[in-house]
């Protein structure tokens, strides 16, 4: 019996089946075209032979031929058990409700994924659909199969979390025909495996796995008629895990590659998907060496005639797979050479052979593809040219060539090509695995198999046997699990069963795997020499036809035999077979390869040495050259390693056995099964083929798990499950609340088994149901008769009630009918006579309104007249005016026009005369000051001039400097006049209001108007006064600008020469450490290269050695072809292999003199020089380097450091002697640069003294030389400067310095004979001068060591110090002044340099010339009374007297000064007194003007506004008066404390001094005297900080907390930071703001599962964060405080940028506790929102599948879980953050964000649970979350905007209650505002109908609301699920406090006795 059998057959008895096959029942009937059709019984089935239907599709009415009573036709489901998760959770379980479920989820609801038990059904959308995304991962993980909708993640999770929990190793079977998409599954599995298993740190582990997937897609995926991106492989991945679950590596096995592909292909079929990505990247320039062509010009691309697939890039695929290469570590070189052997492949697909004579085969000489084939691959053209048409026969004395014939020559170049890319398939598989591979251990592994499905096809061959075996196998295993799952499922319910008849294929592998199995016999005819398919096929007739009842015959073949599978009858043609199955590649071909000169190529051919062959690893069927046996080939299969022979497994064999470790690894997991199902084959979106869907159904198991569960109790409830359900059934005798095992007992057993007589079916028999321990077990149908009892029963019900209803409904009509007639009657009388009453009323009015509208007509129409003519005669007259007026006004304007011409050129004549005039005057005037020029010149240039100008030069700078200084104050005055005159006008316009002090005043009026024309002509003469000195002083500044612009461009200079050479000092001294460090960097990795390169070349080396071996036996088995005329040759017997390859190994004349050439002559292999024709650079060896080190002297290092000590020895010497001698005044020349500076030369002897190689020693052999060499030049050039010191006698003045300096060395030689005394005297102005120059540069660079005033800028060492002790702006307060009284010194000192300077450059003569002019030429007398001595002597004591002066004139000024200020402040008091005067007198002139009631309010006006200013005149005196008294009352209250202390004597004191400064300074304010009691400060010494922070922060309890002061902590921390800030110990508030910062965090992440600790925390850093705010002395965060709290404000720190971190720190606190209270809830949210019951008996849920009762997880607690529990937990929150006082906004913030998380879970869950999609779930769903908004009501919460995060989840609710009609559109589009399309379209697919009596919502409903949103919404967005992680922006409102610092105590019970109040 196949999975189709009838549920009659087993079930019914033939006495109940007359009772269900009934008018009405609906049943299914078998279609050719749509396999099962719906149908509706239209008589009672009696037995009959035929019996009448009719089908629901099209209503056509028909005869049923029953055949067999035992093969009734089948029962359809309930409507309301259509479209369920899981299949097994249907009542009737047979093909057509199997299938016909599957399509409606598929088209109706395109809901691509459904279970069927342990099996997850997929079928292929052909479409991408939206259900992978990241959100959707998590909303799976964690989550058990049955509460979610089916998915590939439910699955995965299943696995993850099986591994995860119980450490046992899983599998994830993926199976299904080409197209159903088994890759695309695998890939989202590996996926899903990624995301949750990955590590925290960025491994990249998880991106290789995925990243396998394009390489393999790409070498083995190529399209065929069903799939574009078929999988011509098998592979099962292992994804490895570690103890923390994440993944560490992955390891893939292949089977079964199809390699025929390569070779040819089907119509409308590809090759593999590589070769055409590399066709389609031809251009590209590193593919051009590999000559490719199109697709279709290649023979192995060519067969399908389909080289493009639609909607696929080949040119970009392959840049994915370069990029997963590249990402799992294949280098570029190894791609381009994979690239290049696939290459290769297909010019060896167009190589062409042809028929020569004879039974022989040959290729043409000229055939450029072979060509092009062997330079891709590295071969000789010859060697394969001669062995692809021959071959070698080995026998025992001899080796014989034979040519091939062209059918044998064309078969083994397929062989060849097919060899190769499975060889390379091989190697990249290899090169994946171990880039997967990870060093840390594995504990578990989750594998995903994506294996072929069964196949069937016209002609089926050796691939399709070896499918449909591994098939069989794995249908063994799931057989046996399903078998296995119902077994546990009945024991661990204590249910007694029989023995369930499952399909077992046992003889079916038997049959292809036993001894003398189809294998075998295989294997067998293999071995035979000359073994054939028919000999094979028959061997198989005589064996097991007719014996084995799986294995038949066909009636028309002899080379085709039938295996009746599992899934299908399936007939194989032999043909193919053995060659297959051998896979036989000629050895000669394959030792061609070998000797590549490519490794890659010589690598993939290589023999690898298996002791255990036969039992190879289990991958790819890796082929192996085929090696003649010399018996005859009798040993055909059988290759020679040593001295034995072992077996080479053939392609059967190698499957079986890697099958079998498949079999094993599969066995020792947990499988869990997906089936993927092609819904057609045209690879149309959402089609759905029901015949296509049923093969495979059955070909996959599916149906045959559906059989095992219908065998068994499919249909399994729950006790309350099913006494909510079927309740209505039971009577109120029946139940028992507290035992509802009994209940249900008592409705299975009594109510219905009384019944019988009425309902002779019942379920009287025991063996129908079974009760478990947990559960009800049902037999199929058993269920749908008792939903056919409760319909029944609510049916009976509802009649009732309607009856009942109606008959009210009718009663209550015939009253309101009987009411309605009687008030019609009187109503209808009364309008009667109300008409008659109207008519009479209108008539009368008629005739009134008649006569009114008559004369209203006549007297308008007089109106309209009259008013007609007075318009058109204003109109004339208009008219006439102004043609009157534009006349004149014409003669007006031109009037006006000839007069302004004529001024005009008037003025026009005279400016040119004028201009004439002043041209004459200036050019007269040019020449006459050209004269008076040309002899002022003539005059300067005299002498006696120049005297006399210098003379009183000095005298007219300090007089116009005064004056300048007299001007600018004069100035000032003037401009504070004009300020006071100002003023005065302001107020004489406030004095014009007053009228009664005008008439007193009014005698006084001319007075004042004198005095103020009096100011004004003093005004206007101080106005051109002020004007001249403002000229003066522009010119002054101009020349003051001047001056400094010079002293700045100076200052820069120095500036910049000091900052180049502290960059030079620091590059210097990081220069040798880098230069160290780079050359020992250079020598390792030098050493690195070098060893590299030795073991590259010993490889290379190596691997050349052997390749030219097989070169050489290539050669020679050439050399015997060419000798031998007929292609024959006999080799002698007695030269064996050994001695051959001794031979070719023992040292030719050639090789010798390769072994002598140079190492850069050797051909060391594949880039050498001989190969590149190029030189290459020679590498240095470890033994060189080692010998040259050792030839170093190391005396040499030891004499070049003593000898580098005493250089610096000569060179300090050297130093002071040129010192000496510039003090002494001598001139510098340019070869002073030659020295070394200090910083250099330090830096020399450290790179001297770290020497470690020999460069080093040779560059400081180099140096000392050099420095010999400056030794000697300054020595000499010092004995130069003597000697031309001795000869000279005389010099000229060149240039201003150069004079100043040779007039000191003048002074300084003349002194030498006669010492006078004053000779210091004569030097003093020039060292003045450099002291000065000294002072400057050594603060400018203290300056710059000790402060950065740059921003970005970091201090030195001392600076820090520095800055530490003291604050930085008193520092550069004082640098810069003593930089600025420092400058002003050097500016007057260089002034008189400059002066000095000058005179002498002007005069350029020599002493002896001064001698010649005054002295008669003798130069003795120049200096004779050391009279240059005695001038620059008197020249200082006149510059000392004038600053003598300027002092005294200064205090003169500020004294007059003084003086000036008192007189302003007398003027300004009479200035105020006239301006009132004058503002009366404008006001009385004012008033007079007006009228008496304008008078009357001015004079009111003016009265009220001096009122208001004497008002507020005695409002500031009161207020002054109030806070001296408030200060008198604080004085009084320390001197009476101070009394009761007894300090009278202090007191004295005190009031003494203030008598004095009252005497001496009456402007100085008073000293205030604070209470210092208590001033809100704690006071902590820094070695107790750590106490500090531990007592008040680590070990506070929330417990004793929660009984002090709410915000505690916050206040003593902040109080602390007040003492810092009053003793301005900056070092000490940021340690303490640091070390409590730090303290928080550990605190918080050290119990962040206590949630009590964390708000305490929350509330703390809050309430810190507003302290800091409130007392930092901001405007903005003052407006509430009181006068004490703004005294206790902080004073010298500005703590801004700690309030920043205090709040990210809270944000961090608060989002900490958001994610425990989100954990904590996370397991309430679905009990208490969806699944929650509140209104008992409103929902009824359905029978549940095995999904549902079946999970990896039976958490029980989950279920205790409801809404009160979730109240519960949001009610302990607002408890505690009530308790610690958190700021309400912030607890309105938290709550709005634990309702987000609630209304999104809950959302997202009810997205993904078809079963809370109904009409009662919704209800529910409302009053819970109804509960929830009332508890925000409760709290005074509903403000917090907590409400709006449930809208969406509410008007999902909605949506699940509202009508779903077409008139409903619109008013469910508007209510669903807050969700999203795809959510809504998702709800309404999901919506199933729980009773009979609802109905499902129609496709079309659904695609008017997809139209209607679509017009509404714009911007549409198609998120499914809502992200759960989303944070509100977190804000932290200002809420200052009312407490006052000083009022704060600390408590004992934080054990901080070591602070003390302040």
């Amino acid at each position: 019996m196949t999975s189709a059998d009838l549920y009659v057959q087993t079930f019914l008895k033939e006495s109940e089946i007359g009772q269900v096959y009934v008018k009405g029942a609906r049943i299914w009937v078998p279609d050719a075209e749509n396999v099962w059709l719906g149908a509706e019984l239209l008589e009672n089935y009696t037995g009959q032979k035929k019996i009448k239907i009719q089908l629901e599709d099209n209503g056509e009415e028909r005869e049923f031929e029953i055949k067999d009573k035992k093969r009734l036709p089948h029962l359809r489901n309930p409507e309301i058990l259509i479209g369920e998760n899981d299949l097994t959770s249907l009542s009737y379980l047979n093909e057509p409700e199997v299938l016909y479920n599957l399509k409606v989820r598929f088209l109706e609801s395109n809901c691509i994924y459904t279970y069927c038990g342990i099996v997850l059904v997929a079928i292929n959308p052909y479409e991408q659909l939206p259900i992978y995304g990241n959100e959707l991962i998590q909303m799976y993980s964690g989550q058990d199969m049955g509460t979610m909708d089916p998915h590939i993640f439910a699955v995965a999770e299943e696995a993850f979390k099986l591994m995860s929990r119980f450490d046992k190793n899983q599998s994830i079977i993926v199976s299904g025909e080409s197209g159903a998409g088994k890759t695309v599954s695998a890939k989202y599995a590996m996926r899903y495996f990624a995301m949750v298993g990955g590590s925290q740190k960025e491994t990249q582990v998880e991106q290789k796995v995925l990243a396998s997937n394009p390489i393999m897609e790409a070498i083995g995926n190529a399209k065929t008629t069903r799939n574009d991106n078929s999988s011509r492989f098998g592979k099962y991945i292992e994804i490895s895990f570690n103890k923390n679950n994440e993944i560490i590596g992955a390891h893939m096995r292949t089977y079964l590659l199809e390699k025929s592909r390569v070779v040819y292909q089907a119509a409308e079929e590809r090759n593999y998907h590589i070769f055409y990505q590399l066709c389609a990247s031809k251009d590209l320039p590193e593919f051009k060496k590999y000559c490719l062509l199109s697709p279709d010009d290649f023979y192995y691309t060519s067969h399908g005639q389909a080289p493009e697939i639609d909607g696929v890039d080949d040119g970009e695929d392959l840049v994915s797979v370069r990029e997963a290469f590249t990402m799992l570590g294949i280098s570029e070189k190894d791609q381009m050479m994979i690239f290049q052997i696939q290459s290769a492949v297909l010019h060896f697909g167009n190589v062409k052979i042809r028929e020569a004579d004879g039974e022989s085969s040959e290729i043409k000489k000229d055939d450029k593809h072979l060509t092009i084939m062997c330079k891709l691959l590295g071969i000789e053209e010859s060697q394969m040219r001669m062995w692809l048409c021959n071959k070698k026969i080995v026998t025992v004395g001899e080796v014989l060539t034979k040519p091939l014939t062209l059918t044998q020559a064309s078969f083994a170049q397929d062989a060849l090509a097919k060899h190769i890319y499975a060889q390379i398939f091989d190697w990249i598989v290899e090169k994946i695995n171990k880039a997967l591979q990870s060093g840390a251990k594995s504990t578990k592994f989750i594998g995903v198999l994506d294996i072929y499905g069964f196949e069937t096809f016209e002609i089926n061959s050796f691939e399709q046997f070896c499918i449909n075996y591994a098939n069989e196998k794995l249908q063994q295993i799931f057989n046996m699990h399903v078998f296995k799952l119902e077994q546990e499922e009945y024991v661990r319910e204590a249910i007694e069963w029989s023995f369930i008849d499952f399909y077992d294929n046992q003889p079916c592998i038997d049959l292809i795997e036993s001894k003398l199995g189809i294998l075998d016999l295989l294997d067998e005819e293999c071995k035979m020499p000359k073994g054939s398919d028919e000999n094979w096929c028959q061997k198989l007739y005589d064996k097991h036809l007719g014996k084995a009842k799986h294995f038949e015959k066909p009636r028309m073949s002899r080379s085709a035999f039938i295996i009746n599978h599992f899934a299908d009858r399936v007939e194989y043609q032999a043909d193919g077979f053995l060659e297959k199955n051998r896979d036989t590649v000629l050895e000669e071909n394959i030792n061609i390869l070998r000797a590549s000169e490519f490794e890659l190529v010589a690598e993939l051919f290589e023999e690898k040495v298996d002791p255990n062959e036969k039992k190879s690893r289990a991958g790819s069927a890796t082929t192996h050259p085929l090696r003649q046996a010399p018996k005859g080939g009798r040993g055909s299969n059988k290759k020679t390693v040593g001295s034995q022979q072992v077996q080479k497994a053939t392609v059967g064999d190698q499957f079986r056995e890697s099958l079998h470790k498949l079999m094993e690894t599969l066995n020792a997991t947990t499988p869990h099964y997906i089936r993927c199902i092609k819904p057609n084959d045209t690879k149309e979106a959402f089609i759905f083929e029901p015949k296509r869907a049923v093969e495979q159904l059955r070909a996959c198991g599916v149906l045959e798990t559906i059989r095992i569960s219908a065998a068994g109790y499919p249909s399994r409830w729950t006790y309350p499950e099913f006494f909510q359900r079927y309740r209505v059934l039971a009577g109120s005798k029946d139940i028992n609340r507290s035992d509802q095992r009994k209940t249900c007992e008592n409705v299975l057993t009594k109510v219905i088994q009384g019944n019988v007589k009425k309902t002779p079916r019942g379920l009287e028999d025991p063996d129908k149901y079974r009760f478990g321990k947990t559960k009800i077990f049902f037999r199929a149908g058993q269920v749908a008769y008792l939903e056919k009892l409760r319909s029944d029963k609510l049916k009976a019900c509802g009649i009732m009630i309607q009856k009942h209803v109606k008959g009210w409904l009718a009663r209550r009509r015939y009253q309101r009918i009987i009411k309605s007639i009687t008030l019609l009657q009187k109503y209808g009388r009364g309008l009667l006579a109300r008409r008659h009453a109207k008519f009479l009323r209108e008539t009368f009015a008629a005739t009134r309104i008649q006569k009114h509208w008559k004369g209203y007509k006549a007297r308008s129409h007089y109106i309209k007249v009259r008013k007609a003519t007075v318009i058109i005669q204003s109109a004339i007259r208009g008219f006439f005016g102004r043609i009157l007026f534009k006349k004149e006004l014409h003669e007006h304007r031109a009037i006006t026009i000839q007069k302004l011409v004529r001024s005009w050129l008037a003025r026009k004549r005279y400016k040119r005369v004028m201009r004439g005039i002043v041209l004459l005057q200036s050019h007269f005037r040019r020449r006459r000051a050209k004269k008076e020029l040309k002899q002022l010149k003539i005059e300067a240039k005299s002498v006696e001039h120049i005297k006399n100008v210098n003379k009183g030069l000095e005298n007219k700078i300090i007089q116009l400097q005064q004056k300048l200084d007299a001007k600018n104050k004069e100035g000032m005055t003037i401009k504070e006049q004009e300020v006071y005159i100002k003023q005065l006008k302001t107020e004489m316009e406030k004095l014009r209001s007053s009228s009664e002090e005008a008439k007193k005043s009014s005698n006084k009026i001319t007075d004042l108007i004198q005095q103020i024309k009096d100011l004004q002509e003093e005004l206007s003469k101080e106005r051109e006064e002020k004007q001249v000195l403002i000229s003066e002083k522009e010119e002054l500044v101009k020349e003051h600008t001047q001056v400094l612009s010079k002293m700045a461009e100076e200052k820069c200079k120095l500036k910049e020469e000091l900052e180049e050479a502290n960059l030079k000092l620091q590059q210097q001294e990081t220069s040798t450490d880098d230069v160290l460090k780079r050359k020992l960097e250079e020598a390792t990795q030098q050493l690195q290269a070098e060893f590299d390169s030795e073991r590259g070349h010993h490889q290379r080396l190596v691997k050349e050695h052997a390749r030219l071996q097989q070169r050489f036996e290539n050669l020679q088995s050439e050399m015997q072809m060419v000798t031998s005329p007929h292609g024959h040759k006999r080799t002698p017997s007695d030269i064996s292999a050994i001695s051959l390859e001794s031979y070719t190994s023992s040292a030719s004349p050639d090789e010798v003199k390769y072994e002598e050439e140079g190492p850069e002559d050797k051909d060391q292999g594949y880039g050498t020089k001989k190969k590149k024709k190029a030189p290459a650079p020679p590498v240095p060896t470890a033994s060189a380097m080692e010998k040259e080190m050792k030839d170093v002297d190391v005396g040499l290092i030891l004499r070049l450091q003593n000898k580098m000590k005493e250089i610096e020895q000569q060179k300090t010497k050297l130093e002071e002697r040129l010192r000496q001698y510039e003090d002494e005044g001598h001139p510098q020349t340019g070869n002073s640069d030659a020295v070394i500076s200090n910083s250099a030369f330090d830096a020399l002897k450290q790179q001297l003294v770290n020497a470690d190689d020999v460069q080093l020693v040779i560059k400081l052999q180099k140096r000392v030389a050099e420095l010999e060499m400056t030794k000697s030049k300054l020595a000499d050039e010092l004995d130069e400067r003597d000697d031309e010191d001795e000869e000279k006698s005389g010099f000229k003045i060149t240039t201003p310095e150069y004079a100043y300096n040779n007039l000191k060395r003048m002074n300084g030689h003349v002194d030498k004979e006669p010492p006078y005394d004053n000779k210091e005297e004569m030097q003093e102005l020039q060292n003045e001068n450099d002291k000065l120059k000294r002072e400057v540069n050594k603060l400018m660079k203290s300056i710059s060591e000790n402060v950065s005033f740059e921003k970005g800028g970091t201090n030195s060492p001392a600076g820090k110090e520095f800055m530490d002790a003291k604050k930085i702006e008193d520092q550069v307060k004082v640098f810069r002044d003593q930089f600025t009284a420092m400058a002003d010194e050097l500016d007057r000192r260089r002034e008189e340099c400059l002066q000095l300077r000058a005179m002498l450059a002007e005069k350029s003569i020599t002493t002896h010339a001064i001698a010649k002019e005054s002295y008669g030429g003798n130069d003795d007398l120049v200096n004779e009374d050391n009279e240059l001595a005695l001038a620059y002597r008197t020249q200082k004591e006149l510059n000392r007297l004038l600053e003598n002066q300027l002092q005294k004139t200064e205090k003169d000024i500020k004294k007059k000064e003084e003086k000036l200020k008192r007189e302003i402040k007398e003027l300004k008091t009479e200035n105020e007194a006239a301006q009132k005067i004058i503002n009366q007198f404008n006001s009385i002139t004012r008033n007079l003007q007006l009228g008496p009631e304008a008078k009357i309010e001015a004079t009111m006006q003016h009265e009220i506004t001096r009122l208001t200013s004497e008002n507020l005149d005695l409002r500031e005196k009161a207020d002054k008066q109030a806070d001296q008294i408030r200060k008198m009352k604080k004085m009084l209250k320390v001197y009476a404390k101070k009394l009761k202390d007894g300090d009278v004597a202090e007191i004295e004191a005190e009031l003494e001094k203030d008598d004095k400064q009252k005497k001496t300074e009456d402007n100085v304010a008073t000293v205030k005297h604070l209470d210092r009691t208590y001033m809100g400060m704690l006071e902590y010494k820094k070695e107790d900080e750590g106490r500090l922070i531990k007592c008040l922060i680590m070990d506070l309890k929330p417990k004793v907390a929660q009984g002090l002061l709410p915000g505690l902590p916050a206040y003593i921390l902040f109080m602390c930071v007040r003492h810092t800030d009053y003793i301005n110990d900056d070092e000490k508030v940021r340690t303490l703001l640091t070390n409590t910062i730090n303290g928080i965090k550990k605190c918080v992440k050290k119990h962040n599962k206590e949630l009590e600790r964390v708000i305490l925390w929350l509330a703390n850093t809050c309430r810190l964060l507003h302290t800091l705010k409130q007392y930092s002395g901001e405007k903005t965060f003052q407006s509430e405080n009181t006068s004490r709290q703004n005294e206790h404000c902080l004073r010298n720190f500005d703590l801004s940028e700690y309030r920043q971190v205090f709040s990210d720190l809270a944000v961090w606190i608060f989002q900490t506790m958001i994610k425990y209270m989100e954990e904590v809830i996370q397991p309430m949210v679905v009990p208490a929102v969806l699944e929650h019951e509140a209104i008992a008996g409103l929902s009824a849920s359905k029978p549940s599948g095995m999904r549902g009762r079946s999970s990896s997880t039976q958490d029980e607690d989950v279920r205790e879980l409801s809404l009160d529990t979730l109240m519960k937990s949001l009610n302990k929150y607002n408890q505690v953050l009530s308790q610690h006082a958190v700021d309400p906004e912030l607890v309105k913030q938290v709550f709005r964000q634990l309702y987000y998380y609630i209304g999104s879970n809950a959302l997202n869950n009810l997205l993904l649970r078809k079963d809370m999609c109904n009409w009662s779930k919704g209800m529910q769903i409302r009053y819970n979350l109804s509960h929830l908004e009332q508890w925000l009501r409760d709290n005074k919460l509903n403000e917090s905007g907590a409400q709006s995060t449930l809208e969406p989840i509410t008007q999902a609710s909605q949506l699940l209650q509202a009508r779903k009609s077409e008139a409903d559109v619109d008013s469910i589009c508007e209510m669903c505002s807050k969700l999203t399309t795809a959510q809504i379209v998702k709800i309404l697919n999901l919506y199933t109908p729980v009773d009979e009596f609802e109905e499902r919502v129609p496709i079309s409903f659904i695609r008017k609301i997809q139209e209607r949103l679509k017009s509404t919404k714009k911007e549409e967005d198609n998120t499914l699920l809502i992200d759960t992680k989303y944070s509100f922006p977190v804000t932290f409102p200002f809420n200052p406090s009312s407490l006052t610092l000083d009022s704060i105590d600390v408590p004992e019970a934080l054990h901080l006795d070591f602070l003390t109040r302040v």
